[in-house]
């Protein structure tokens, strides 16, 4: 039996999504209906994409009785009152990263689905990824040692994009390229906690931050060092240090297609898009749609490979770094 998906949202990254979810196995995944604020918006996606049902307004898709789960689109200060209004209604939902703007928000969002029972997960993506899932075996299976440090940056010049640069529009470069930064660390680190956090950087005009510098410790001296930039391009890539070699992500930390344990390279490559996409190698966001369709066939709340406790941790550093280099956002505000 396919998995009956909504979409919430006709936006650039709800499109991907929907190209991502055609290179899996026919059958298992259909998208049954689109809804957006403009219902013009949402009839010229859903006939872009074959979608039955379109609706202009999110009410009609949470009272839609084919869905079985919503992926949420929308700006990241959405996510919050729009992951919440479908989970009262019963839906199970996964909600594009951050999942939420702050902490408070995280804890809301992960109460909702607790009280209504439904499946939630923050839709970050690269933990589903082939590369990961082999990272998380290497590991496993000792063939770097003991992890000492992780080092991790990710960055490009993106203030021009109003949604990266806009504080009402949840943006900053920790929240939008730091989450990936840190989901990173704690999958490397299986969702310690970190003794102590230092954060450095800059903020731009608008009041968001441009460059952000993490320090983070762990037990035994572990250490992480993230950088993430909306100002300029940094490498992109990932390493991680043991004590008897080491794992590289040589490029593209946000979609990762190739690894290099103690020198030697593999390479994952994804499938081929059927239409053009707006982001590079969104066809990977079938790894996470895949991960909800199994959760839900076993009757799962939450993702084993990206549980709420991660979701919570990323949440709670970042609000720490915010605090540490002077960022607010209106939702931190909100007693």
């Amino acid at each position: 039996m396919a998995t009956r998906w909504g979409i919430c949202s006709a936006g650039k990254i709800s499109h991907d999504f929907l190209v991502a979810l055609r290179t899996l196995t026919p059958g298992d995944h259909e998208v049954v209906a689109v809804a957006a604020r403009n219902l013009q918006h949402a009839e010229e996606f859903a006939k872009k994409h074959n979608i039955p049902r379109a609706y202009g307004s999110y009410d009609e898709l949470a009272k839609d009785q084919g869905i079985d789960v919503v992926y949420i689109g929308t700006v990241h200060p959405y996510h919050l009152t729009t992951g919440k209004f479908f989970m009262k209604a019963k839906k199970n939902v996964l909600i594009e990263k951050p999942l939420a703007m702050n902490s408070r928000e995280v804890q809301e969002l992960i109460s909702a689905a607790q009280d209504n029972s439904v499946f939630l997960m923050e839709a970050v993506w690269t933990r589903f990824f082939p590369v990961s899932l082999e990272i998380k075996r290497v590991l496993g299976q000792g063939e770097v040692g003991d992890v000492q440090m992780v080092r991790v940056d990710l960055g490009a010049p993106l203030t021009h994009i109003p949604r990266m640069a806009e504080k009402e529009l949840g943006g900053g470069a920790l929240l939008d390229l730091g989450i990936y930064c840190l989901q990173f660390v704690f999958m490397v680190f299986n969702g310690e906690r970190p003794e102590s956090i230092q954060a450095t950087g800059h903020c731009i005009d608008t009041g968001v931050d441009g460059t952000a510098v993490l320090v983070l410790k762990f037990s035994g001296n572990r250490l992480a060092v993230c950088t993430c930039s909306i100002t300029m391009m940094l490498t992109c890539d990932a390493v991680i240090t043991g004590t008897k070699g080491t794992i590289k992500l040589p490029n593209h930390m946000w979609c990762p297609t190739s690894l290099e344990v103690n020198g030697k390279e593999m390479q994952f490559p994804l499938p081929e898009a059927a239409m053009p996409l707006n982001f590079t190698n969104s066809t990977g966001l079938r790894y996470e749609a895949e991960e909800v369709r199994q959760c839900l066939l076993k009757g799962l709340k939450e993702s084993p490979g990206m549980p709420w406790a991660h979701s919570s941790l990323i949440a709670d550093v970042i609000d720490e770094a915010r605090r540490q280099l002077g960022v607010t956002y209106d939702q931190d505000n909100i007693q």
